[in-house]
């Protein structure tokens, strides 16, 4: 198989990730309260295929970081049945192995923006 393939098939199947790992959790699969709300943002699969990043927000936007992690260490205990599901649902033979992070990309785009409004608004008081 060759490299080009190779990506193309790890792409897939982080999509296919994705997708059920959003599925189990809206079914309410995960039976941890703590993982309550939790939505999947982006999978990143490595090269092997054997790990998978797992990009998660709250469903309620959640910008309280205890409740953040309490959703993080929820999906990382429940990783196992996850693991599982995903390898029979996607026809695995190896299902990999599940690594929880919280995704805060839009508070830091809009932490970004807001920096740069006060540095023009400040701009324009000169």
């Amino acid at each position: 198989m060759s490299s080009a393939e190779h990506g193309t098939r790890a792409r897939r199947v982080a999509e296919a990730i994705r997708v059920e790992l959003a599925t189990l959790l809206v079914a309410g699969d995960v039976k941890d309260p703590g993982a309550a709300g939790a939505i999947v943002t982006r999978v990143e699969i490595s090269a092997d295929l054997r790990s998978a990043r797992v990009n998660v927000r709250l469903l309620d936007g959640g910008s309280d970081a205890e409740r953040r992690r309490t959703v993080v260490d929820a999906l990382g205990r429940a990783s196992g049945m996850l693991r599982r599901e995903l390898a029979h649902r996607l026809r695995l033979r190896h299902a990999p192995e599940l690594r929880f992070f919280f995704d805060d990309g839009l508070e830091g785009t809009m932490r970004v923006e807001q920096i740069l409004a006060e540095i023009e608004a400040e701009r324009s008081r000169r």
